[in-house]
C-alpha cells in the first residue's frame, strides 16, 4: 500500500487505523444523503408520484453511496482483492452517474423550475461543473488506485461533493437565500477538513491529496459562478427553462408566498 508522499511506509497499526477512519466517514456520509432524502420524504415535500426518470436517477446514485460505502467496509475488513475488483464497476458507474446527473437537473429546472432557494443559473451551472468535477475526480482516484493515500482521500472528496442534495434536505435552506448554494457547499467541505485534521494527528501532516481536492471544488465553484451570473450564464439559463413550466418563477432565488404565510 503506497503512504503519504515523501514519509516512510506506515505500520499496521496506522493501515488499520486510516481504513477505520475511512469507514466510518464514508457511513456518516452515507446516512446523511439517506437521511436528508427520507425525512424529505415523511414530512411531504416530496413524492414517489414523480416520472421515471426521477426513479432512475435515484437507483443510480443511490447506487454508488452503497458501492462506496461496500468498498470502505472491504477494504478496512482486509478483503483488498473483492474490493479490488468490485471497483472496477465505478469504470462504467460513475459516466452513467454523470449523464443521469444531466438529465435529472435539466428536468428539475424544466418540470418546476429547480429548488426555489436556488438561483436558476447557478443551480444550472453548478451543478453542472461540480457533477463534472465529481466524475473527474473518480477517474484520478481510480487512477490512482496503486497509491491509497491519494485514492481514498480523492474519494472521500469527490463523495463529499454528492452530500449536498442530502444536506440540502436537512439544512433550513429557505433561510439562506440569497447564499443557499455556497452555504451547503461550504458545509461539504466539512468532511474534507475532518480528514485533514485526521491525517495531521496521525501522521503530523495532511495529505496533498486534501488540498488538491478541495482546492478543485473551491476553484470550480468560483469559476461556475462567473459563467452563472455573466449576461451568456443568464442567456443559456433562460434557454433551458423557455417554453416550460419553470419559466414561471424568477430565476433568483424567492420565498413562496406560501411558504412565508
Amino acid at each position: 500500500m503506497a503512504t503519504l508522499s515523501g514519509s516512510v511506509s506506515p505500520d499496521h497499526g496506522f493501515q488499520n487505523s486510516e481504513r477505520h477512519f475511512f469507514r466510518v466517514m464514508a457511513t456518516i456520509m452515507a446516512a446523511i444523503v439517506v437521511a436528508g432524502f427520507a425525512v424529505n420524504l415523511a414530512m411531504g415535500r416530496s413524492t414517489f408520484a414523480v416520472p421515471v426518470v426521477y426513479h432512475v436517477h435515484a437507483f443510480v446514485f443511490f447506487g454508488w453511496v452503497a458501492l462506496y460505502v461496500a468498498q470502505n467496509w472491504l477494504i478496512a475488513g482486509n478483503h483488498v482483492s473483492l474490493h479490488r475488483r468490485l471497483g472496477l464497476v465505478a469504470y462504467g458507474w460513475v459516466p452513467l452517474m454523470v449523464v443521469m446527473g444531466f438529465v435529472i437537473m435539466i428536468t428539475s429546472l424544466r418540470r418546476t423550475g429547480g429548488p426555489f432557494f436556488f438561483d436558476q443559473n447557478e443551480f444550472l451551472f453548478s451543478n453542472s461543473m461540480l457533477l463534472i468535477l465529481f466524475g473527474a475526480m473518480v477517474m484520478v482516484a481510480l487512477r490512482r488506485r496503486r497509491h491509497s493515500g491519494w485514492h481514498r482521500r480523492l474519494m472521500l472528496t469527490a463523495m463529499s461533493i454528492l452530500t449536498g442534495p442530502g444536506l440540502g434536505r436537512l439544512l433550513p435552506m429557505p433561510l439562506f437565500i440569497p447564499n443557499a448554494w455556497r452555504i451547503m457547499m461550504v458545509v461539504t467541505l466539512i468532511f474534507p477538513v475532518v480528514g485533514m485534521i485526521a491525517d495531521k494527528r496521525r501522521h503530523g501532516k495532511v495529505h496533498a491529496a486534501w488540498w488538491w481536492g478541495v482546492g478543485a471544488i473551491v476553484a470550480t465553484q468560483i469559476i461556475a459562478d462567473v459563467i452563472a451570473y455573466s449576461s451568456w450564464g443568464a442567456a443559456v439559463t433562460r434557454a433551458v427553462v423557455e417554453g416550460t413550466a419553470g419559466s414561471a418563477r424568477p430565476m433568483a432565488a424567492f420565498l413562496p408566498p406560501d411558504l412565508g404565510s
